[in-house]
């Protein structure tokens, strides 16, 4: 409905009415309701459970740390959280999908990132919840689809790895191997120094997988690459 007044015409039309009095109308959520109720939901059940049979190191898996950073990234609508996480397991959760089809189709273990799944001592709900890392690769892409693509996430990423790699090395167990700081896959790498190889390892997911990763997800999505002032 319209009225003139003094001013010229206001329009008091529901749609004006809901934008300007009660914020912006439900349509601005980009990421529904539902998703993030569900995905709380399963983090309410896998963070006892592993803490439980892993223990709490086992957070520190980059895979572990993008699924706990994706609740917030959901909850927040958060492009620069979601466009992180995308650039930090995108690329090795594809590997583990890789490994873990191959093992379970053909039973050829390529690289063994996912043998773990197939060891029955493990519990079978225990391994079920592992299951998320067939989920992440679609889900952080699509986030990154809705929220847009925030360009300084391949930095900060880069930056969280120069850290939690260090502490993987000196206050984790080397048996657990987390994040392959001792040597690729599960056995205890003997070519080069310890200190060498985790130099190596330090520049290798910033340059070899990050930044790979960076560009492909700018370029899928470079019509939304900017950064979110807001964030």
């Amino acid at each position: 409905m319209k009225l003139l007044s003094g001013t010229g015409v206001r329009d008091f039309s529901p749609a004006t009415r809901t934008s300007a009095g009660r914020g912006a109308p439900c349509c601005a959520r980009k990421i529904p309701l539902w998703l993030k109720v569900v995905c709380t939901a399963f983090l309410c059940v896998l963070v006892p459970t592993y803490w439980s049979y892993y223990g709490p190191a086992n957070f520190l898996w980059f895979s572990d740390i993008a699924l706990l950073v994706t609740l917030p990234a959901l909850w927040l609508e958060s492009r620069f959280l979601a466009s992180m996480q995308a650039v930090s397991v995108a690329l090795l959760e594809l590997l583990w999908i890789a490994d873990f089809l191959v093992r379970l189709v053909a039973g050829v273990q390529l690289v063994g990132i996912s043998a773990y799944m197939f060891e029955a001592e493990k519990p079978l709900f225990l391994r079920g919840l592992s299951l998320f890392h067939l989920a992440l690769p679609v889900l952080l892409p699509w986030l990154v689809w809705r929220l847009g693509y925030d360009r300084r996430a391949w930095l900060a990423q880069s930056a969280l790895a120069l850290i939690v790699l260090p502490v993987c090395y000196f206050f984790t167990d080397p048996s657990d191997n987390i994040n392959w700081v001792f040597g690729p896959g599960e056995r205890r790498q003997v070519w080069m120094s310890p200190g060498l190889y985790l130099a190596l390892l330090m520049t290798l997911f910033p340059l070899g997988v990050y930044f790979p990763t960076h560009l492909v997800l700018r370029k899928g999505f470079q019509g939304s690459d900017q950064n979110e002032s807001k964030e």
